[in-house]
């Protein structure tokens, strides 16, 4: 049994290998879809798991950019739905808009930075297939045609999106500062561990607390106390330095590395039951994520 649960872990990492350069990528079209760099991680990991599984089916890996961005999309427009993120009715009737529109949008349409920037903060006001079309062809850079074979539709259907899209994208504004997170047991968790004062995070978790450690394992109980054992043997004191805050409202503890740097190396998320940490989700095997989020400090 042990050498079979060997040759599995072997042949996922070798998976995770495979992908590795495309999935910052799938998180960036992700996070776009959902609207949020964590959900978009989530949807990532859920990409993943269904590729490796299809692949022990195939003979043959198939061009894997492409194959993995369909499976992406599908699993986003999933999310999507399970969401009811359903504003569908915008995208009625996309050839005639094609049509009315085609002088703003032909193949050597320069991408806006501005609106590529700007799109995180809006894409959940946008339907989801606009929402697609934005992240494939301005965010991604993906011509029309491998947008609409992403996408299944036709490359007017996408034409008629992206206008839709950057139109709205373009009349956006954002609506004030960001949203600051209060939290005083974030802020207990960050001095602690600044402190690496080890024992008095462990006192914060229960008996049942669930840590997942992005991409790599997932323990509950005892063994996610643990957790910070490792943090001390991997980390010396002086590169690591925890921050209470929030991104886009989501309250989140970021480490920046080195301690003196200015932007977040990762994040880690925190979920609460009776004043104790109930789930830990650590992101530092995914530093992607941190390349659209806005960090605020509480």
């Amino acid at each position: 049994m042990s050498d079979l649960v060997t040759t599995a872990a072997e042949s996922r990492q070798r998976f995770l290998d495979l992908v590795a350069d495309v999935r910052p990528e799938l998180h960036r079209y992700c996070a776009r879809m959902t609207g949020s760099v964590f959900d978009g991680e989530d949807v990532v990991q859920d990409t993943l798991a269904k590729a490796w599984f299809a692949l022990a089916e195939m003979d043959a890996t198939p061009p894997l950019r492409p194959w993995l961005f369909r499976i992406a999309h599908n699993a986003s427009m999933d999310f999507v739905r399970r969401y009811e993120y359903r504003n569908l009715d915008a995208d009625a009737d996309p050839e005639m808009a094609a049509d009315m529109m085609a002088a703003r949008d032909r193949d050597a349409h320069e991408p806006d930075g501005d609106l590529v920037e700007t799109a995180l903060k809006v894409f959940a006001a946008l339907s989801p297939v606009q929402r697609s079309a934005l992240a494939l062809k301005d965010v991604l850079s993906l011509s029309l045609e491998e947008t609409a074979d992403t996408m299944g539709l036709s490359v007017a259907a996408v034409k008629g999106a992206l206008v839709r899209a950057r139109a709205n994208v373009a009349k956006a504004r954002t609506s004030g500062a960001a949203a600051v997170v209060d939290d005083e047991r974030l802020r207990k968790y960050a001095l602690l561990f600044n402190a690496r004062d080890w024992d008095g995070l462990r006192a914060m978790f229960g008996e049942e607390t669930r840590l997942d450690v992005i991409s790599r394992y997932t323990v509950r109980g005892p063994a996610a106390s643990a957790y910070f054992t490792k943090y001390a043997e991997i980390m010396p004191v002086e590169n690591l330095r925890a921050v209470a805050g929030a991104v886009a409202g989501v309250p989140v503890i970021a480490m920046f590395r080195p301690a003196a740097s200015t932007s977040a190396a990762y994040f880690v998320r925190l979920e609460w039951g009776d004043e104790r940490v109930a789930h830990v989700r650590d992101f530092r095997y995914v530093p992607y994520i941190g390349e659209d989020a806005e960090f605020v400090a509480s």
